[in-house]
């Protein structure tokens, strides 16, 4: 097969797709609408990442007051933009093509709500936190997006979230080992793209049809991919397509889950619960903000 003697990339092994369902949308926040493909029932958890949802809001609408605990947010906008507060005094404005990466470590309670008109756009990964780092003190890593690394070769352009390909490389830190790439193809391209071999990974299709190892896929498709030490994908269309590759070291720990709340064990919840309730033990500033 031609893609096959054209592999340049030091991929020996491509991972098939081994799992491929449609983002369905449901209602979240305040009049917003999500597709939620990772975090709804057909897949509660794919290690380390605990819900992805591709996002859509118009003002009044919005995600107000809430809390988290235990794991990392990464909003990363597609069209228009979004403000974010939180009880600390963190505020600031995200808009096409920017990112924000957040960890909630011990605690955050913070709100995101639209800053235009229209409609905007984006998309929420949540990443898990391994045991020894879910009390950690809460940090932000946000990256406007002219300073997202992005590189172009042979119809392929990547914009490096986290990770690297085509020698773009992201200044940003996961304490959770992840890689995140936004990647168009044009009609005709060929990709290959190195993953961990030991690491999960998934592709989130968000505009146009592409063959990924063994499937074709068009927008708002997950696709779980299988074993092997990275992704084969090309564009036999006559139109650009657009995707996310996402993939993540293994926690391999137990997960409780409650909403916001993610720990190990249930009696963690419950101690978060009570905690969030009482604003102790990380919560403190929540109790006068608003």
């Amino acid at each position: 097969m031609m893609e096959q003697g054209r592999r340049e990339g030091g991929v020996t092994e491509p991972r098939a797709v081994v799992r491929k369902f449609l983002a369905r949308p449901q209602q979240e926040g305040v009049g917003s609408v999500a597709r939620r493909s990772i975090g709804r029932f057909e897949l509660r958890y794919f290690d380390p990442f605990l819900i992805l949802d591709e996002f859509s809001v118009t003002a009044p609408g919005g995600f107000p007051d809430h809390p988290h605990r235990g794991f990392e947010t990464v909003t990363y906008m597609l069209q228009g933009s979004m403000t974010h507060e939180d009880f600390n005094g963190h505020k600031g404005t995200i808009g096409p093509g920017d990112v924000q990466w957040m960890t909630a470590g011990r605690g955050i309670v913070h709100s995101e709500m639209p800053s235009g008109q229209g409609t905007q756009r984006g998309l929420q990964l949540w990443v898990n936190l391994s045991s020894k780092h879910k009390m950690i003190e809460p940090r932000y890593q946000e990256i406007p997006s002219r300073e997202v690394a992005e590189a172009s070769r042979d119809g392929v352009k990547v914009r490096a979230i986290a990770g690297e390909a085509l020698g773009a490389k992201s200044p940003v830190y996961t304490r959770t080992p992840t890689m995140y790439l936004d990647f168009t193809l044009d009609p005709g391209a060929y990709l290959e793209q190195p993953i961990p071999a030991t690491w999960n990974a998934f592709v989130y299709v968000l505009e146009g049809e592409g063959v990924f190892g063994n499937a074709k896929s068009s927008a708002h498709y997950l696709l779980l991919l299988g074993e092997g030490d990275g992704l084969v994908a090309w564009n036999k269309s006559s139109r650009p397509v657009r995707f996310i590759l996402v993939g993540g070291e293994v926690i391999g720990e137990p997960v409780s889950q409650l909403g916001p709340f993610v720990m190990n064990t249930e009696e963690e919840i419950d101690e978060a619960i009570y905690e969030y309730e009482n604003r102790i033990n990380g919560f403190e500033k929540a109790m006068p903000w608003r």
